[in-house]
């Protein structure tokens, strides 16, 4: 009896030692990531930022031993290029073992990778696209969004404006002519009417991505002369837009409400006045009040700073918050697989579950359709003695909770059954005066 005791427990000894050298077995040396990005073009003055960013984390998390030992090597994209291209260089990496992707900026872009990731088995963070329709209404396994969609961001971008100027009759919208330009408009207005029903919008209009010239445009705004002048643009676009308006003095005669112009603060500099809203799609700020004096804040924005002469953008940080959420879902699927190293398919299934934090407050990812939760940061530009470029005062943070539909929901049902203007009262709606 003592026998077959002993032979049973060294039996079930080896099998666990044998397990135990197949899973360590299994863990790669290297994981590769490929990480699209624009890289060339207009909008490469949000791309290339991001780009640097991944470069900074990546070199931080391989000197402190990476993910269970394995270093991270990024492969860049350039999404400049196209989304056929795009397509040929993600399915190339693809095809070479790469099973981890970080793509992409673009909304049309996300559009077309997601379901080509789903059918490649490719773990893929939508890592900065806005649109919710990469999602929405999906069953994907293998991609996740690490950051807000078009609808929380939209929908918080109205919330603050029916806080700060809730008085104006008349608005246009000036976005660009592609998926998000389109989706955040409508979600937009359909908001807005909920709050403002008889809100009169006298002008929509869709200049081409990548536009140069925006005098069409301004002259119809001068002649409108609206209350309000909604922009969702971002990059290049947004900021060729801001001089052209401002040499022509459209900012004198009407409110801008620029949805990401964080990003372009900096760039622009004395060509945006004061007194224009500006929204930073996601609590995404180098002076963001609850987290610039965290010192992992102060080192990072130093070590960007010092890389590449300016601070950090909202891009930089949904890049950050990439990173970080791929190492939450890698560290959860770990655990959970008894310390051996995860499968794509299992790191993506970790991903539909944890919490995680960039330098803005945390991301919650714990719904069947992998949209990350994340809160909204506003504020209003005004002169800085600090800085050759205008900061955010008075600023707003509305948490995802408030203005994100649930997993069932679409968002133009969302919005029509249960936002209602009761939400302006929450307390959770947090100011920081300055």
């Amino acid at each position: 009896m003592k026998t077959s005791r002993l032979a049973a427990l060294l039996g079930a000894t080896l099998l666990s030692g044998f397990a135990a050298l197949a899973g360590a077995a299994d863990k790669p040396k290297e994981l590769n990531i490929g990480i699209s990005t624009y890289l060339s073009g207009s909008a490469s003055v949000f791309g290339v930022p991001a780009r640097d960013a991944a470069e900074i984390l990546i070199q931080d998390i391989n000197a402190n031993g990476g993910i269970d030992g394995v270093k991270l090597v990024p492969s860049y994209i350039d999404e400049g290029g196209g989304g056929e291209k795009l397509l040929s260089e993600y399915r190339r990496l693809a095809e070479g073992g790469t099973r981890v992707m970080l793509s992409a900026i673009s909304s049309g872009h996300c559009n077309i990778v997601a379901p080509v990731a789903e059918d490649l088995k490719v773990l893929n963070v939508l890592w900065d696209c806005g649109t919710e329709k990469a999602l929405e209404g999906k069953k994907y396994k293998y991609v996740v969004r690490t950051q807000a969609n078009a609808t929380t961001e939209m929908v918080a971008q109205v919330l603050y404006l029916m806080k700060v100027k809730p008085d104006f009759k008349t608005i246009a919208i000036v976005n660009q002519d592609y998926a998000w330009g389109r989706d955040s408009r409508d979600i937009f207005l359909a908001a807005l009417k909920k709050f403002k029903p008889d809100v009169k919008v006298v002008a929509e209009m869709f200049p081409k991505f990548g536009a140069a010239d925006f005098s069409t445009e301004i002259s119809r705004l001068q002649a409108l002369r609206p209350d309000v002048i909604v922009s969702t643009s971002w990059g290049g676009d947004l900021d060729n837009f801001v001089r052209q308006a401002s040499q022509r003095n459209l900012f004198k005669n009407s409110t801008f409400v620029l949805s990401l112009a964080e990003s372009s603060l900096e760039r622009l500099g004395n060509a945006l006045p004061e007194g224009v809203y500006v929204g930073a799609r996601g609590d995404h700020y180098f002076l963001h009040p609850e987290t610039k004096d965290d010192p992992q804040h102060q080192a990072f924005v130093k070590k960007f700073h010092d890389k590449t002469g300016a601070y950090p953008i909202y891009s930089v940080y949904h890049m950050v918050q990439a990173i970080q959420g791929l190492k939450a879902g890698y560290e959860k699927a770990i655990k959970d697989n008894g310390g051996a190293w995860p499968s794509p398919e299992q790191v993506a299934a970790a991903m539909h579950d944890v919490t995680f934090k960039g330098y803005g407050r945390e991301v919650q990812m714990h719904r069947a359709d992998g949209q990350g939760l994340e809160a909204q940061l506003f504020g209003v530009t005004k002169k800085s003695d600090k800085y050759p470029f205008k900061v955010l005062a008075d600023i707003t943070i509305v948490p995802a909770e408030l203005v994100t539909p649930g997993v069932s929901d679409t968002s133009m049902e969302w919005i029509e059954k249960s936002l209602t203007p009761d939400v302006l009262k929450s307390d959770q709606i947090k100011v920081y005066s300055n």
